[in-house]
């Protein structure tokens, strides 16, 4: 079995690997995805931070002019009448005591949100290479239907020549030309919006990678080897929709859901703080730090909800509300993971009779096309056949360039559904 396939293993195409690379380094929606990462990075730092007291210092002093003429602070040079006061302290500022839990749970909350935005992350990164693969491919396919459309076109334009020659030698209808006209026309006007589909293409290419792709990186048609893993290891478990960052990310947030919950229910309870300082302070900065000038002070506090007019009870049941609102969703990633990987692998299980067919279908075409071409020109058959040939055996041509591409979609599905990775 393959464990954790990364995306440089499964894409096996040179060219293909480096515009995901190029995607991966300059896509603005991934960058947004990482800016949002930081950003709960960052909260759940602040918010982990109440767990721990915060300690500070301070200091100061205070000039005092005193009505009392003979009140002197003992300070070198104090003027007569002036109160001088110093102090120095270190000390700790509303610490809430976490005796019932409020605060390590808002910091569980907080941790699980920001592992959430990480596994948002990682879907954002798994989807911009499968759209990148898949634009990749798309463009490949037009490429090559745009080729097919051109050979063709020449192939028409022949009939149509050698039509109007018969025409004017007296021996093909003027029906016979129009209808040869027609499937010329048709197979200019492919071209035509081919052309447009490929640069079309190549800007939505562009526009994933965040920077122009260079000519040398497009593809020119879809390669006959594939450009993924050709073969999946068997036995897939279903646990490997536990490692789809979707699901990890539900789950992260039923988690936090969870202990809002808790920081809901603490909220009933006491709010124990402490405040607490020790220093020194003295009427002299000489004598600031001497022996005797020592201060402290302690001051607890506690503090109980009485009455609130239902506030903690209306938080409370809006986080019991938003855990049953995770649990649904949560039920429904996992829904929606099974469904994707079913309808990835059903189509797995079947492309490869459907290619079959279609080649043996486009060899078919090819083969009836030259031997009523060949009859044609014999005598012994009539034009309208060599033309109904001709028209089947181009459908066939553009029928396969899409099941190759539909084979091809579904290896970067597979990719996708299975979260980036196999187990």
């Amino acid at each position: 079995a393959l464990a954790d396939t990364s995306w440089q293993v499964f894409f096996t195409e040179p060219r293909l690997r480096e515009v995901i690379a190029l995607s991966l380094a300059n896509n603005r929606d991934l960058r947004l995805a990482l800016a949002r990462v930081e950003q709960a990075r960052a909260q759940y730092r602040v918010q982990r931070a109440d767990i721990f007291p915060t300690l500070g210092a301070t200091a100061g002093a205070t000039y005092q002019k005193s009505p009392l003429g003979n009140v002197q602070s003992p300070g070198a040079g104090a003027a007569a009448g002036r109160l001088d006061i110093y102090s120095a302290s270190v000390g700790v500022s509303a610490w809430e005591i976490d005796l019932f839990g409020r605060v390590r749970n808002l910091t569980r909350s907080a941790q699980e949100q920001f592992f959430a935005v990480e596994e948002n992350r990682k879907a954002s990164q798994i989807a911009l290479v499968a759209e990148v693969a898949t634009a990749w491919l798309t463009m490949a396919a037009d490429q090559e239907r745009l080729q097919v459309a051109r050979k063709t076109e020449a192939a028409f334009r022949q009939t149509l020549e050698l039509t109007q020659a018969r025409f004017r030698a007296g021996v093909a209808s003027d029906l016979e030309v129009r209808q040869a006209g027609t499937s010329h026309d048709r197979a200019r006007a492919d071209i035509a919006a081919l052309t447009t589909q490929v640069a079309q293409d190549q800007n939505a290419l562009n526009l994933l990678a965040g920077t122009g792709v260079a000519q040398a990186l497009l593809p020119e048609a879809l390669a006959d080897k594939g450009v993924t893993l050709d073969r999946l290891p068997g036995g897939l478990s279903s646990e490997i929709l536990l490692h789809r960052p979707d699901v990890a990310a539900a789950e992260h947030q039923l988690i936090a859901a969870h202990a809002d919950i808790g920081a809901a229910r603490a909220n009933f309870f006491p709010r124990l703080s402490l405040t607490a300082a020790l220093g020194t302070i003295s009427l002299g900065l000489s004598n600031l730090f001497a022996s005797g000038s020592e201060n402290w002070s302690v001051a607890p506090t506690a503090n109980l909800p009485i009455f609130d007019f239902g506030r903690n009870a209306g938080n409370l049941q809006g986080a019991q509300a938003n855990r049953d609102a995770m649990i649904a969703q949560y039920e429904k990633v996992l829904q929606t993971a099974f469904r994707e990987i079913a309808d990835a692998l059903a189509r797995r299980g079947t492309i490869d009779d459907q290619l079959a067919a279609q080649r043996s279908l486009r060899g078919n075409s090819e083969a009836a096309y030259r031997l009523s071409e060949a009859r044609f020109r014999a005598g012994v058959d009539g034009f309208l056949n060599t033309l109904d040939a001709q028209r089947s055996f181009y459908a066939a041509e553009q029928d396969l360039v899409a099941t190759r591409l539909v084979r091809e979609a579904n290896a970067v599905e597979v990719y996708r559904a299975l979260g980036g990775g196999l187990k």
